[in-house]
C-alpha cells in the first residue's frame, strides 16, 4: 500500500483516535494509489499511526478505519465491524428492531451509515472509500441483519464532494417504502423514500422520552417545528390532555396526523404554519402552555452560517419562553454542529433575560446510545437538547 507521511507540525489528533487525516496534515505521499485506496499513515518520525482510505480530492484526505497495523482491510473486516456496531446497539437498546445501526465515524466505518426499520436498512454511503467496498458492506449487511429489503438513500450532496453521484432506490430485495416501527412505545410511520434524511431521526430517542415527567401532571403541551410528530406523540403518550403541534410542511403534518391517528391519540390540533410566525404571533395574543417544546431542523449548516442561525434560534426561544405558563418547562434543541454547547446555552441565557424568566435546568444531553459519539472528534458533538423549568422574573 502506498504510505502517507504527515507534516512535523501537526496537532497529534489520529493519536487521540480522531479518523480523518487533512490535505493540511499531510507532507507527502510514497508509493502510487488510485482514488479510494487503501494506505497506510505514518508520523514524520515513520511512526504507524492507522490504515483507512484516501481521497486526494476530499479535505479528508484519508480516513481511518484501523489502527491497527495487523489487521486486514478485507471482506472479513468489514462484515465483524458491522457486527460489532449491531451489538453495540443490542446491548444497550435491548430488543430494539429499528435504530441507527451503524453510524460512521463513530463506528469505525467513515462514511457509511445504516438505519435498521424493522426487516428493512436504509443506508448511506458518503464515501469514494466506502462506495469502492460496495459489495463488502451488502455482504456484512446481509450477513449480520438478513434484511428482507436494503435500500439507499444516497441522495446527498456531500456524494458529489466526493466524485460520486447522488442516488437512491432499492440495492437488495423490495419492501413497501412506508414501514410501521415502534420507538418508546409510540407507532411510527416512517417514509424511506421521501422522508427527511433516511426517514427518521433516531437521535433523539432517550430525549423524547425524558419528556414524560413533565406531561404527566400537566395538560397542554406546543410542539414546534413537529415534523412527522415523534415530541407531539410521547407527550400524548405520557398523558398530556392536549397538543398543539406546529409545522410548515404539509407533508409532514400529514404525517404527523396519521401518526396519531395511528396511535390512537386524538387530543391534538395540527397547525400548518411557520413557526417562527406562529409563536410571535401567539405571544401577541397572549396564549400559554404547560410545556412548549421548540426542536427546529439544523439552522447552521456551515461556519459562515452561525450568525445568522444564533438569531433564529434567540427568536424562537425567546417567544418560546414567553409561551410558558409560570412554573411550567420549556425544552429546546439544536442539531447544528457550528452552534457548540457553550454558544447554545448562552443563547438560551439571553433569551431568558429578554423573556424576563428565571429557568432551572432540568435535563442537559445530546444524541442516544445508538450515536455514540468518538471522544477525540467533536465533529460528532453536534445535537444538543435542554429542558428548563420556568419561573417569572416579575
Amino acid at each position: 500500500m502506498a504510505k502517507v507521511i504527515l507534516q512535523r507540525n501537526r496537532k497529534k489528533r489520529l493519536e487521540q483516535g480522531h479518523p480523518w487525516v487533512f490535505q493540511s496534515e499531510v507532507n507527502r505521499i510514497e508509493g502510487d494509489f488510485e482514488l479510494g485506496d487503501f494506505v497506510d499513515v505514518y508520523n514524520h518520525q515513520n511512526f504507524f499511526l492507522g490504515k483507512g482510505y484516501i481521497n486526494p480530492n476530499s479535505q479528508m484526505i484519508v480516513r481511518i478505519l484501523t489502527q491497527n497495523p495487523d489487521e486486514e482491510l478485507n471482506e472479513a473486516f468489514f462484515i465483524e465491524r458491522i457486527r460489532k456496531s449491531w451489538e453495540y446497539r443490542q446491548r444497550l437498546l435491548p430488543n430494539v428492531r429499528s435504530c441507527r445501526a451503524v453510524y460512521g465515524e463513530s463506528d469505525f466505518l467513515p462514511g457509511l451509515i445504516v438505519d435498521k426499520y424493522e426487516d428493512v436498512l436504509v443506508v448511506q454511503i458518503l464515501s469514494l472509500g466506502m462506495e469502492r467496498r460496495k459489495e463488502w458492506i451488502l455482504k456484512g449487511l446481509l450477513t449480520v441483519f438478513e434484511p428482507k429489503a436494503v435500500y439507499l438513500r444516497n441522495d446527498v450532496y456531500v456524494r458529489e464532494l466526493e466524485g460520486l453521484q447522488q442516488e437512491k432506490g432499492f440495492w437488495y430485495g423490495e419492501a413497501p417504502t412506508e414501514i410501521q416501527i415502534e420507538e418508546n412505545g409510540v407507532s411510527y410511520i416512517v417514509d424511506i423514500e421521501n422522508g427527511q434524511k433516511t426517514g427518521f431521526f433516531f437521535d433523539q430517542r432517550q430525549n423524547r422520552a425524558a419528556i414524560a415527567p413533565l406531561v404527566s401532571q400537566h395538560e397542554t403541551v406546543l410542539d414546534c417545528f413537529t415534523h412527522t410528530g415523534s415530541f407531539m406523540l410521547n407527550a400524548c403518550l405520557y398523558g398530556a390532555k392536549h397538543v398543539t403541534a406546529v409545522d410548515i410542511s404539509e407533508h409532514a403534518i400529514d404525517t404527523a396526523k396519521r401518526n396519531a391517528s395511528l396511535n390512537g391519540f386524538d387530543n391534538v390540533e395540527f397547525v400548518v404554519a411557520n413557526a417562527f410566525d406562529y409563536l410571535r404571533d401567539a405571544v401577541r395574543e397572549e396564549k400559554q402552555w404547560d410545556v412548549v417544546i421548540v426542536d427546529p431542523p439544523a439552522f447552521a449548516k456551515s461556519a459562515h452560517a452561525v450568525r445568522k442561525a444564533m438569531g433564529g434560534y434567540k427568536d424562537i426561544n425567546l417567544n418560546g419562553l414567553k409561551l410558558v405558563k409560570d412554573g411550567g418547562f420549556f425544552v429546546t434543541a439544536s442539531c447544528s454542529y457550528h452552534i457548540h454547547a457553550d454558544m447554545f446555552q448562552k443563547m438560551v441565557e439571553d433569551a431568558a433575560f429578554d423573556a424576563k424568566k428565571i429557568l432551572r435546568q432540568v435535563h442537559w444531553s445530546g444524541a442516544g446510545y445508538d450515536h455514540p459519539k468518538l471522544l477525540a472528534a467533536n465533529e460528532g458533538d453536534y445535537l444538543k437538547f435542554a429542558i428548563y423549568e420556568v419561573h417569572s422574573r416579575m
